[in-house]
């Protein structure tokens, strides 16, 4: 039988805020992320369920396996948590694959928009900007980490306002914002492996007498080819099976330091 909605936006923050202080704390190989999610939603829960049975079934049923990226699970919570204030006990099937069919396309958004290409770009600015000396990168950079924090406090109530009509409605635009995202990274990470990689060589390239600085002719071919090379060269590094980064900032040292005493690295 359904029944009006009990919860409000201030139940829904509560819950969120929640959810962010334990959201991979509890993680375990049995059930990954679903301790958590019963400490986050656990008091919006026995809201919607005044009955200690209810409760108790509730809080199991979301004890079962679940793992998606943590800023976006919210967006989950929130539209489980409407079908159950609206539906009861009775919904305790439909939450569980609602759980589960989202949480497998939450999680490739999450780790792509949030995880990687929003922090590669906002973390690559800010840094150059501090290499420059400029202080606002600093600024920038934490402006960045509150407002993502302002909004994982939402995100719950969103998607308890929406339901699951939130992902069907912008699935195609989030699509279109992650390939967005996508190239604005690759261009900000192109243009700071040119700038901020700086390798040089002092070698001349010597024909007849005609002379010519090196670097200068690579450049002509390639604007800044030796940064871009080697950075190049570090991403394979990085892709080899077994190969760390404590190992490969070895070899890097090593290898300018082999390079400079034989003249051919500045």
């Amino acid at each position: 039988m359904s029944k009006e909605p009990v919860l409000t936006k201030k139940d829904c923050v509560k819950g969120a805020i929640r959810w962010s202080l334990m959201a991979v704390t509890t993680f375990n190989y049995d059930t990954q992320l679903a301790p958590a999610v019963v400490f986050g939603i656990g008091p919006l829960l026995r809201k919607i369920y005044p009955d200690d049975d209810d409760y108790v079934e509730a809080l199991n049923n979301h004890f079962k396996y679940f793992n998606t990226h943590p800023w976006a699970a919210n967006l989950v919570f929130g539209a489980t948590l409407a079908l159950e204030d609206k539906e009861g006990i009775s919904a305790c099937d439909a939450v569980q694959n609602i759980k589960v069919s989202l949480m497998g396309p939450l999680a490739g958004i999450g780790d792509t928009l949030i995880w990687t290409l929003l922090p590669t770009i906002m973390g690559s600015i800010a840094g150059y900007m501090a290499l420059e000396g400029n202080p606002v990168g600093v600024f920038l950079w934490l402006l960045t980490n509150l407002i993502f924090i302002g909004i994982r406090t939402q995100l719950m109530w969103i998607g308890y306002k929406e339901g699951t009509k939130l992902i069907t409605k912008f699935g195609n635009r989030i699509a279109q914002i992650t390939d967005a995202a996508s190239v604005l990274g690759l261009t900000v990470v192109g243009a700071l492996a040119a700038t901020v990689v700086t390798a040089k060589t002092p070698l001349v390239f010597q024909m007849g007498e005609i002379s010519m600085p090196l670097g200068d002719l690579l450049d002509k071919i390639l604007p800044s080819m030796i940064s871009v090379l080697a950075v190049w060269a570090l991403y394979k590094l990085i892709g080899r099976k077994g190969m760390k980064v404590t190992t490969i900032i070895l070899i890097v040292i090593v290898f300018s330091m082999i390079c400079s005493a034989l003249g051919i690295l500045a």
